[in-house]
């Protein structure tokens, strides 16, 4: 398994992470359990959640299995996320309910999960910082921020001897992507790792969907996925995998997988899984290239 260390986590970050969005939502424990197994079992040891999955029942799910595997897991990079609006009074308790779910003294990143006018605030910051002082949180990282946000925060973050953030976590593929350009110069600049979610546009990528769309599928449930996706923009994308798939006998999920872990700096990208099928079919993808193939006639 590919990886990367960083040094101020003493830990490794894997190529492919397990994004655990479905446990406790989608997923029930054991098919959660069943499939973290299996990710440390291929070598996967970069797990993401966030206080907000399942409402809280992810990161419970989680901190159960790591309580029950006990030291042999203890090499885990755990991230979770805090939702906006962000408090000074309240981010450090927002924090504990999180270490509380995970049953665990720190967690390896905390990511402000969006942006909010509120990571202005100086005084959040600090109470931040201090939880990076005190090792409640090993490094920071910010979700879903453009590269105009994050250049802000570092920004303030340089200005007032701050630790500055390490991450960022942004929606990339084929069909949609919120990591630029700009933002690669950004993070080169700051040392800040990228890592990408959503690999195959929540399923949109997979061709699935060109027809009709049926109410119980995430484009249904979750506010906004149809917005996202169903575009000119992106529909033109999906023709062009759909096209590319036909003359190269690569399934469309084969090639949005590989064409997204072969992005640029990117140091890990997030697989979402309701069985370790959709891992198998990652980790497969991660050993092909098909940026060529993809990027050669058509870019964003």
């Amino acid at each position: 398994m590919n990886k990367i260390f960083i040094p101020s986590l003493n830990k490794y970050i894997t190529k492919a992470g397990l994004g655990c969005v479905t446990f406790g939502r989608e997923i029930d424990l054991s098919a959660s359990f069943a499939i973290m197994d299996y990710a440390l079992e291929k070598g996967i040891t970069f797990f993401d959640t966030a206080a907000v999955y399942g409402g809280g029942a992810s990161e419970e799910i989680i901190g159960q299995w790591l309580s029950e595997r006990g030291k042999a897991v203890d090499h885990i990079t755990i991230a979770t996320k805090l939702l906006p609006p962000f408090q000074d009074g309240t981010v450090a308790t927002a924090v504990e309910q999180s270490l509380s779910r995970l049953r665990r003294g720190s967690v390896d990143i905390l990511f402000l999960h969006s942006w909010h006018p509120s990571v202005n605030d100086i005084s959040v910051l600090i109470a931040l910082n201090d939880l990076l002082i005190t090792g409640k949180v090993g490094a920071l990282g910010v979700s879903n921020f453009n590269a105009e946000q994050l250049g802000a925060l570092l920004q303030q973050q340089v200005n007032n001897d701050l630790i500055p953030v390490s991450f960022i976590q942004n929606n990339q593929n084929f069909a949609v992507s919120d990591v630029n350009d700009e933002l690669r110069q950004l993070c080169r600049d700051f040392n800040v790792h990228i890592i990408t979610y959503s690999p195959l546009g929540a399923g949109f990528l997979t061709g699935k969907y060109r027809g009709a769309v049926t109410p119980d599928v995430r484009f249904e449930i979750i506010p906004g996925h149809k917005d996202i996706y169903f575009n000119d923009h992106a529909w033109q994308r999906l023709d062009q995998l759909l096209k590319v798939s036909e003359n190269t006998g690569k399934s469309p999920s084969t090639l949005a997988l590989a064409w997204a872990f072969h992005q640029p700096q990117v140091s890990s990208v997030l697989i979402g899984c309701r069985s370790v099928h959709h891992l198998n079919q990652a980790l497969a993808a991660m050993r092909e290239d098909a940026t060529g193939l993809l990027d050669a006639t058509f870019s964003y």
